[in-house]
């Protein structure tokens, strides 16, 4: 399956918003929305399409949910099959070493961390992406308090969705979920 297939397959049924999500600032257009997908998409997996933003939760019966995020900005987006590993409430978050050399003026200062709460970076839940050869691989899927990244390549590696929004997909998705992150087109 490529990107296109998953995105060409997707016609939008209902939209689904809640008013919490609209008051963080969304734009209709970015509330969730199921879609029709092929039918032989597996169910119970997650597949973030790069270019348009959006991340895909596969449901039984050619069905997803199509929720629009914010992505890795150029050259830190990392494509590739990864699972679940682990899974947390209001995580805590420190910089990855990298991301301090890159911007030591920005990071520097959180070396010791951040803990979970309203401020954090990784927002209300993160998911945390694994691959058996490499473990943890620092890329997440986690929530923002910033609205306005959604749509945008402005992460360190990471796709985020609004707060509400990551309570929703972070509930529907089991440990070791395969986790697919499809290419950026050049």
């Amino acid at each position: 399956m490529d990107r296109r297939q998953l995105i060409l397959g997707g016609a939008a049924l209902s939209l689904f918003g809640s008013s919490a999500v609209m008051a963080q600032g969304l734009r209709p257009e970015f509330m969730p929305v199921e879609v029709a997908i092929r039918p032989d998409i597996a169910p119970n997996e997650i597949h973030v399409v790069p270019d348009s933003f959006m991340l895909f939760w596969t449901m039984p019966g050619g069905r997803a949910m199509r929720y629009m995020v914010g992505v890795g900005r150029p050259g830190l987006y990392e494509p590739g099959e990864f699972y679940v590993g682990a899974k947390k409430e209001w995580p805590s978050w420190t910089p990855t070493p990298s991301m301090i050399r890159r911007e030591p003026e920005v990071y520097a200062k959180y070396a010791d961390g951040v803990p979970g709460g309203i401020n954090n970076p990784l927002g209300a839940r993160a998911l945390y992406l694994f691959t058996p050869t490499r473990g943890d691989t620092y890329l997440r899927i986690h929530g923002t308090n910033a609205p306005n990244t959604i749509g945008t390549a402005v992460s360190n590696g990471c796709a985020r969705l609004v707060n509400d929004q990551i309570e929703e997909l972070y509930a529907k998705v089991p440990m070791k979920s395969r986790v697919v992150l499809y290419p950026k087109s050049a």
